[in-house]
This record gives structure tokens, sequence and C-alpha cells, in this order.
């Protein structure tokens, strides 16, 4: 055991007790009357990183929730890392759904319960630990090292690309390094070098100007919820492709290099077919489950309404029927151009016999970082090197937009070592997060600062 281990093995005790403190706020982004707790919290951060060993450590004001921003520069030569995490949550509704106060939190089996406890509170606190460790134990850091932890990450960031701006100076990297995305499975060391963009828009059909009797117009009328599932219906074909022209034209296929990283995975279709409670999958022909659902575009309802929904009978054909759509991208696509696409082929498939809008609710770009960087050989190396195993590539579905901005902005790639699981409720009732992961985090990521600077 080398004494970067020892001493987290030392300390993690404590180390958890400040993270239970850290949990304790209830630092609700999107709910107004948390704004204080929300300020008590990015204070307890800013102490923190300041206790760390990091310097110039400033609360900043935004239109929204503060910015805690702290560095410590090495040298002027030396590799400069910027890691970044939140500090907001999700709201805890449904209440009586979880166990256990989601603010108090509660050690049972391993995880610490609590709302924040995997995404992202205990994650970002890893990043905290390992500056506080290396200091410890190699009296400095390897190399420069800014770090900022946003209070918006839950409510779409929408301060933070401005900040970004502002700061550009300031934040200045060679490359960014986040924790808020997942383990492929319990104790394998997980890099994800992909994730999807997302362009979500609405469409709204609008048939007779009054909601009409069924029996005295149908027939003679179109339905706009009939309508509007036929053309829904239309946007994929006979192969599960999405049957907008051009939807695919800017997607980066996967090489085969990623193929075989993904088939490492040893995906198991029985167990997921299980764990779902279905019969059968279904998706795009020639990809498997894996790079459909993180590597391919896709297109799905989540939402559509229309006419009478209480109980009983009301026999009418509405006036209108509305659906929200998302499509989660892949490297290359542009959110706005398929925004584009989307409309113009929703309004070509409407018949007369109605009228058609479609509006844009919001979107991100998807990322993809280059596996073959020498931050992306560090964190490899790095994981392995903790947890004793060989470090598995996956690209995962969910959208992390301000990586985007990270590259747009400061020209930097970002390194996504997640350490959490998928499986531990974050949004969710009963939230947490695997103790075990939670050390080895600490304990890779100040490897990962080690090795990064050899590089």
């Amino acid at each position: 055991m080398d004494k970067i281990q020892e001493f987290v093995e030392s300390n993690i005790d404590r180390f958890i007790d400040e993270m239970k403190d850290f949990l304790r706020y209830e630092s609700i982004s999107t709910l107004p009357e948390k704004k204080e707790d929300m300020q008590k919290c990015a204070e307890f951060a800013a102490e923190k990183m300041r206790k760390a060993g990091l310097e110039n450590v400033k609360i900043f004001q935004t239109e929204g929730h503060p910015v805690v921003f702290g560095e410590k520069i090495k040298s002027k030569d030396a590799p400069t890392l910027l890691i970044y995490g939140h500090y907001d949550v999700q709201p805890v509704d449904p209440i009586e759904l979880w166990h256990s106060n989601p603010f108090e939190p509660v050690i049972k089996d391993g995880k610490i319960w609590a709302r924040g406890a995997t995404d992202d509170k205990g994650q970002v606190f890893m990043h905290v630990k390992s500056i506080e460790t290396l200091n410890a134990t190699e009296g400095e850091l390897p190399l420069n090292v800014k770090f900022i932890i946003e209070g918006e990450e839950e409510i779409g960031s929408p301060h933070l690309a401005p900040f970004l701006e502002e700061y550009k100076e300031m934040l200045a990297c060679d490359v960014v390094l986040v924790s808020d995305t997942a383990l492929y499975a319990p104790m394998l060391p997980t890099l994800t070098y992909g994730l999807r963009g997302l362009c979500y828009m609405e469409v709204e059909v609008t048939g007779p100007r009054r909601d009409l009797h069924s029996g005295t117009f149908g027939g003679a009328v179109a339905n706009p919820i009939n309508i509007l599932a036929q053309m829904i219906a239309k946007m994929h074909d006979s192969q599960g492709r999405v049957a907008i022209p051009g939807f695919y034209d800017d997607v980066v296929e996967l090489t085969q290099t990623e193929r075989d990283n993904l088939a490492k995975l040893e995906f198991n279709e029985d167990e997921y077919k299980k764990h779902l409670d279905v019969e059968e999958l279904q998706g795009e022909a020639g990809y498997s489950v894996i790079e459909r659902t993180g590597a391919r575009p896709t297109l799905d309802c989540n939402g559509i309404w229309g006419g009478f929904q209480g109980e009983g009978a009301k026999t009418v054909i509405p006036s209108k029927a509305s659906a929200k759509i998302s499509m989660r991208l892949v490297a290359n696509q542009n959110p706005e151009k398929i925004g584009e696409l989307f409309e113009k082929f929703v309004k070509s498939i409407a018949p007369k016999s109605v009228k058609v809008k479609v509006s844009s609710v919001h979107g991100g770009e998807p990322c993809l970082v280059p596996l073959g960087s020498k931050a992306v050989e560090a964190a490899a190396t790095a994981l392995s090197k903790a947890f004793g195993k060989e470090t598995v590539y996956q690209r995962e579905g969910g959208s992390i937009p301000i990586v985007a901005d990270f590259k747009k902005i400061l020209g930097a790639d970002t390194v996504l070592m997640g350490l959490g699981l998928n499986t531990e409720n974050l949004h969710s009732p009963d939230e947490h997060f695997d103790l075990n992961h939670f050390k080895l985090g600490v304990i890779s990521s100040a490897y990962f600062m080690q090795e990064f600077a050899k590089l």
C-alpha cells in the first residue's frame, strides 16, 4: 500500500463525516425558497477547498446561484487541470418514498443514503479530498489545479457558460476533469468518453376550431389525436431508424476499436430484459443494445395529450393534440440543425386537414473525447492502479451540455471519470453512493493528477 492509499485509509472516516455535513445542506437549485441554503452550501464548499490546500478561493455571485472557485498554481510551465462539479441537487419529491430523511445522511450496507450522495456532492467531494491527500503526502500538487463547483447544473447551468466566457483567462486549462457519470458495474473502473446531445421539440396539431361531437362530426373532420399518432408512427422506418431525411448525415460512425471496447462490457441482454420486465427489446437494426443506448442517435415521444382525459366518457373530436419529442444526438450532430430537419419533416407529413405548430424546447451539444489523448491515457492508468483492474470504456446515453461549453469556450477536452452507479437512484427517492467507490475515487483522482503531470 503506497502513502496515498495509506493516508486515505487512515482518514476515510473523517472524509465521510465531512461529506455528511456537505449532504445536509438542502441545496435544491430549482426552489426559490432554498436560496439561503444554496449560499450556505457554497460557503461550506469554499471552506473545504481552502482546508484542502487550494488558494484564491472565492465565491462568485451570478444572476442565479453562486459558483465556487479555487486554485493552486505550481508553476507556469506545469500542465493545468480544471476540476468541475456541482453542489446543487434535485428536489426530493415524492418524500413519502424515502426510507430516511433525504438531508440527514445514513450509512447502511456500505453506502451513504442522502439526496446528492452520488449526484454530485459525493463525487465532487472526492476531488476535494484528493487534493488534501496529495498535499499531505507529497507536500505539493504535481500540476496546476483549478476548481469550480457550480450551483445550477440541475436546472441546465444557465449562467455557467457566461461565467466561462467572462473568466476565460482565469479558467484557462489543458484538460477538464468531471465526475458526474457512472461506472459500468460495481468495482469496475470505467471511463466515459462520449455523451449524447439533445434536441427537444414540441408538436401541436390543430383540427377544428373547437371540440366537436364525435357522433355528429365523426367521419367528416380530421381528429388531431389520430393524425398526430399517424405522424409519430412515420418517424421511424421498419429497421428502427429515424426516418427524417438528413438525420444521420453528420453522425460519426463507431470505429472497430470502439465496437471492440464496448463488446468487452459483457452486456447481458436477458438480465436487462428481466430488470425492465419486458419480453423483447427494440431499436435500430445492426447495432448492439450498448451501441444503441450510448453511441447512436434516437427519437422518442416523451409525452402526448389531447381530448378528454377524465373519468367516464365524453365523445368528442378534440380541437388540438400535442406531443413532446426528444432526439438524443451523437458526435457531430447539431441540435439546431436537427431541430430544423425535424420541423421540416413534421410539416411535410401533415395532411391539409390540420394545422401544425412545431416549437423547440431546449437542446444540448453531444461530446466525444478522443480515446488516444494523454488525459484519457492518464485517467485509465490511474483508475486501473486504484481498482486493481483493467479500465473499460463506455459511451453514455445521457447529456452534460456544459462539457461542450468547456470545449467551445476554453478549448479543453473533458475526462469523464465518474464513480457512481446508474442504479444509485440519482434524481429519485433513496439516492445513495457506495462508500468503496468514494474511497477509490479519492485515490483515483490523486493518481490521475500524478499520471497526467508525467505525460
